[in-house]
């Protein structure tokens, strides 16, 4: 789970309104001060803006008119001085050839937005922090403060992703900015998407979905400690209500559940997920009956038994730094539930957590949260704090935490380098007589019972992020009703799983994205699955002997192809099926995971 570093969590839930719409172009109007010289500047550039498009202010020294392209392009200045409320003298110091901007208004007008883009950026740090604190560090009794800070702090970022001055260079530049580069183009372009979402909604829905974001988290863990789903159903309701609020304003003309997912995914619609998902139910279905009624399952059960949390978290920081995790630059830590955030690409915070009974949960959890960190240390620092510098969606992110875990830590050649590993570490466990072959099969049995999300086989875990798709996309259609979630989950799990959660905790309680307002987020988890096989089988083709080079604990052939296709790229590419497009050859093709489970559970499982 990636956390992104804001006081909410998502980056777009934290850009709103806060005093006033975007001024539209040619219906401008000046402000006069009767005790000062001149106009007050009306936060266009700082430009002050001196008439109403088509409209004559009258001076002692005559009549002055400028156009609505020149006051909305702000290439032209008007300069007023006098006494009290009289003009003593209007002069006007127009720019030449204001219908073309020349390349250095341009770049001018892109610093500025950059500057200002930076400012918030660092802000954002800060909320990044504080989350991070909140689910790692912070006493149980200083939630309520907690929710006060993020809330102020809410507030002043929006105040600056909201400024119309930035909407009025973003005007500019979304008409001028050919002669820009192609990055600093996808700046402008992700910034302008961003601000016209964040127009749309007042400072009042930023400043409560703050202090719901700490106030739900607190009464998740609560709950799920108590497994009652009663304690924190009134707060799921806060958030359904918020997020219908939410996509109510910035869109009503679209399904509201589609404005929400595009938070986490440009473009994505619930139309879109549903053709995928079914065609991926259709396929999974009958491989997890087979498997299960023709398959020779491997023996697992020698992966059980005693492990000492402090020696798996030592064995999960090592192996999190040969992957490519730089401790100067982040930590690990361990929580409720695994997230990776932080405040910046210096400083990423990453967390697992650990079972005394089962090595692989803190073990593949260290392994996927360290994807997501090597995505974010590996963000282009040219392009700091711009949003071009931003993951190209989730689902892009989930498919770079699921490409380590599944592609790389699952596969036949890690299994080479990470048993020496285990045995040297629990020795009583594994025996000098195991081989990787069978630490190989063991690690992928697929299982009988499938409970958890986080702790599902790669055959299974699908099903649980389609069962979690339909019920929040019922929440916010209206067709679900938060205290049935329960009944509905148990329900989805016996149809889809074919097993029941023993409680809350076990069930509906087990993720903490509801909590956090996360609507939308669960697709891009199986989104980013076939994501990571489609750029995986690329990379294999690329990178010569890259089973070789896993096998012997070289990860930097991978990561630094990773790095140069996906990471440096950031938002470069508008949505994520383009980059899929750019690295793969193709958009994203649920044929090519199918494909790969296929092959790969046939093997294990001795299927002709």
């Amino acid at each position: 789970f990636f956390f992104p570093s804001l006081t909410s969590f998502q980056q777009q839930q934290q850009q709103q309104q806060h005093h006033m719409r975007v001024m539209r172009r040619g219906n401008i109007s000046a402000t006069m001060s009767r005790n000062r010289c001149g106009l007050l500047p009306m936060g266009i550039s700082g430009i002050a803006l001196a008439c109403i498009a088509g409209k004559r202010l009258a001076g002692e020294v005559g009549t002055f008119t400028m156009s609505a392209r020149t006051i909305s392009q702000g290439y032209g200045r008007a300069v007023l001085t006098g006494r009290s409320h009289e003009f003593q003298r209007l002069r006007a110091q127009p720019v030449a050839a204001v219908a073309t901007p020349t390349e250095t208004d341009v770049e001018k007008d892109f610093e500025g937005l950059a500057n200002m883009l930076k400012d918030a950026s660092a802000l954002e740090g800060i909320g990044g922090l504080l989350g991070w604190d909140e689910m790692t560090m912070m006493p149980p009794g200083a939630a309520q403060a907690r929710a006060a800070q993020k809330s102020a702090l809410s507030s002043v970022i929006h105040a600056k992703r909201t400024d119309p001055t930035l909407g009025d260079i973003l005007g500019r530049l979304k008409s001028s900015s050919d002669s820009l580069d192609r990055y600093k183009q996808a700046t402008v372009r992700e910034a302008a998407r961003a601000y016209q979402k964040a127009t749309a909604i007042s400072d009042d829905i930023v400043r409560r979905e703050a202090d719901l974001e700490s106030r739900a988290y607190q009464g998740w863990v609560k709950a799920r400690e108590e497994k009652n789903w009663a304690l924190f159903a009134p707060l799921l309701k806060e958030w359904v209500g918020l997020r219908q609020e939410r996509a109510a304003l910035i869109d009503p003309s679209r399904p509201a559940y589609d404005v929400l997912a595009d938070d986490y995914d440009a473009g994505l619609t619930a139309k879109r997920v549903t053709e995928v998902f079914s065609r991926v139910r259709d396929g999974l279905v009958p491989l997890l009956r087979d498997l299960r009624s023709k398959g020779v399952k491997p023996d697992d059960s020698w992966l059980k038994g005693d492990f000492e949390t402090g020696e798996q978290a030592k064995l999960c920081k090592e192996i999190s730094v040969a992957l490519g995790f730089n401790l100067d630059r982040g930590r690990l830590d361990t929580s409720v539930h695994p997230f990776t955030g932080g405040a910046h690409p210096t400083d990423v915070r990453m967390t697992t957590r650990f079972k005394t009974d089962d090595l692989t949960e803190g073990l593949t959890g260290a392994i996927h949260e360290t994807g997501h960190a090597l995505y974010e240390q590996g963000r282009n620092l040219e392009f700091d704090g711009l949003p071009v510098n931003s993951a190209a969606g989730m689902a892009i992110h989930e498919s770079q935490s699921l490409l380590w875990e599944r592609m790389v830590a699952l596969s036949r050649p890690f299994a080479e380098y990470l048993l020496p590993k285990l045995q040297a570490s629990f020795p009583d466990t594994f025996s000098t007589d195991r081989t990787a072959q069978s630490l190989y099969e063991a690690l992928n049995t697929v299982k009988d019972v499938s409970l958890i999300r986080v702790e599902a086989d790669e055959v299974n875990y699908p099903m649980h992020v389609i069962l979690r798709f339909e019920i929040e996309k019922g929440l916010i259609e209206g067709t679900v009703d938060v205290d049935d979630v329960p009944k509905l989950w148990n329900q989805k799990m016996k149809e889809y799983l074919g097993v029941e959660p023993a409680d809350d905790a076990q069930g509906c309680l087990q993720d903490l994205h509801w909590s956090m307002g996360a609507i939308g987020y669960f697709p891009t988890y199986t989104l980013g699955a076939m994501s990571a096989v489609q750029i995986f089988n690329a990379a294999t083709r690329d990178i010569p002997n890259l089973d070789e080079a896993i096998a012997s604990g070289d990860f930097a052939p991978l990561r630094n192809w990773l790095n140069k296709k996906i990471h440096a790229l950031g938002s470069l590419h508008p949505k994520a099926d383009d980059l899929l497009q750019a690295v793969t050859g193709k958009a994203l093709d649920p044929d090519e995971f199918l494909k790969y489970l296929e092959a790969k559970y046939h093997t294990i499982y001795k299927l002709a």
